[in-house]
């Protein structure tokens, strides 16, 4: 959490709301606390915190350390509950200081005993009519509403009236204080306050002014403060049972839990709280220490085991990879092989059509006629391969028949044209179109 600081030591900055006529003024203070140089961005800032300088400085604050919003949060955010305390442990130390006597001599001794009774009587009246008020009409301060509120409001009270030389304020709730301290591991001084206690003015001028306890308190640890004549500044009354004021409460986390180890009660001197505060931190600062060691530890285990399971999806990956590579390879060879069979079994039905078709076209030819037969023509067909085919036809055979007769042979290739030697030309021997193919008479002289 962020603390509300000023670079201005000598003159007093007023902190509250403003109106929007002072934007121009603001704008530069707002410049000079949290050292935004643009002029613009300070107006929209204010302006998301409706001119509260204090909001708009702490949550600056806050967002340039990276923490979470104390003031501009959703409306919807539920409220953070408060960590369990431990308030009264057996280690804890309690100081109590006791008012120093004035010397009197033996006038004012006299007077004061003669006074004694009517102050024990007025005492008595009066904590009787205030015990018969609280049973007849019930405690405002009961009713936590806005325990922020409660803080800030005691804030502004007391910066303007005890100046801004002071421990810097943690200005968010009680429960917020203790589980920032929680989660960062520093200690929390509580400071409640009485105005109706005859020590606090005195305290407040003096030891929580004092720049050796500022300075020290800032650097140790965080400072929540607020009034008990509020709702929430009663609520943490009731829970540290405070005895007298001003009252301080030392917490810091012990064996996994807040533990309230050092309470200071009554108008102790700077010198003196100084010298308590470090005892205490000196008895607790092992167990800081530990949880520190603990976390480290916790935040180690979480690498390693981040790490394993990032090791283990880049090896999930790698094998999925190998799965999907050897998948797709299956595939294509899967794919490769039925091509393969599917070109075999064209190949195969090619054979066997051309088988069936010499077999229906040699069944289809007709007789050789006999070789003295007028009509009759001897051809000699040589075949690519040298193979000489020798047979006669008739003059009226188309020319289709001889094709036939040169397919059914053995030795002839798939594709094939018959043409003659001279003239050299190629007979038509397969249909073209509607026509069919003319007779042999009309392309050849008889041998």
């Amino acid at each position: 959490m962020g603390k509300l600081t000023s670079n201005r030591q000598n003159n007093k900055v007023p902190i509250g709301l403003v109106s929007v006529s002072q934007i121009n003024i603001i704008t530069v203070i707002e410049k000079d606390l949290s050292g935004i140089e643009d002029i613009e961005r300070c107006k929209r800032i204010l302006q998301q915190h409706n001119y509260n300088i204090e909001a708009a400085v702490q949550d600056t604050l806050n967002e340039s350390e990276g923490r979470p919003l104390v003031y501009n949060q959703p409306q919807s955010q539920p409220q953070e509950r408060p960590p369990t305390v431990d308030t009264q442990p057996f280690v804890q130390r309690v100081y109590t200081v006791a008012r120093p006597l004035p010397s009197h001599g033996w006038f004012e001794w006299s007077y004061m005993l003669i006074l004694l009774p009517f102050r024990f009587v007025y005492s008595t009246i009066f904590d009787v009519f205030r015990w018969i008020g609280r049973i007849l009409w019930n405690d405002p301060r009961l009713n936590v509403v806005d325990p922020q509120g409660d803080v800030l409001k005691f804030v502004r009270y007391f910066t303007e009236l005890y100046g801004l030389v002071h421990p810097n304020f943690y200005l968010g709730t009680y429960s917020q204080a203790l589980n920032d301290a929680k989660r960062d591991l520093k200690y929390v001084l509580v400071y409640l306050h009485s105005n109706e206690h005859q020590d606090t003015d005195h305290f407040c001028r003096t030891t929580l002014a004092n720049d050796d306890v500022t300075n020290f308190v800032n650097e140790h640890m965080i400072f929540w403060a607020a009034s008990v004549d509020t709702p929430e500044g009663y609520r943490v009354s009731r829970a540290l049972k405070e005895n007298t004021y001003p009252f301080l409460a030392l917490i810091v986390l012990r064996n996994s839990k807040l533990t309230v180890v050092l309470k200071i009660e009554g108008p102790i001197e700077p010198e003196d709280l100084v010298a308590k505060l470090t005892r205490g931190m000196r008895d607790n600062e092992g167990y800081l220490v530990a949880a520190r060691q603990e976390r480290a530890d916790i935040s180690l285990s979480q690498n390693l085991r981040q790490e394993q399971d990032e090791a283990y999806r880049e090896s999930l990956r790698q094998d999925e990879e190998k799965e999907k590579k050897k998948r797709v390879e299956q595939e294509k060879l899967e794919q490769e092989e039925a091509a393969r069979k599917e070109e075999e079994q064209r190949s195969q039905q090619l054979k066997e059509d051309k088988i069936r078709m010499r077999l229906e076209k040699a069944a289809n030819l007709p007789a050789e006629p006999d070789a003295d037969d007028p009509e009759c023509v001897r051809l000699l067909i040589k075949l690519p391969n040298g193979v000489r085919l020798d047979r006669c036809f008739r003059k009226t055979d188309s020319l289709e028949v001889i094709y036939d007769y040169v397919y059914v042979q053995d030795d002839v290739p798939e594709e094939f044209q018959l043409q003659t030697n001279y003239p050299r030309r190629v007979l038509q021997c397969q249909p073209a179109g509607k026509e069919a193919p003319p007779l042999y008479q009309q392309w050849m002289r008889p041998v």
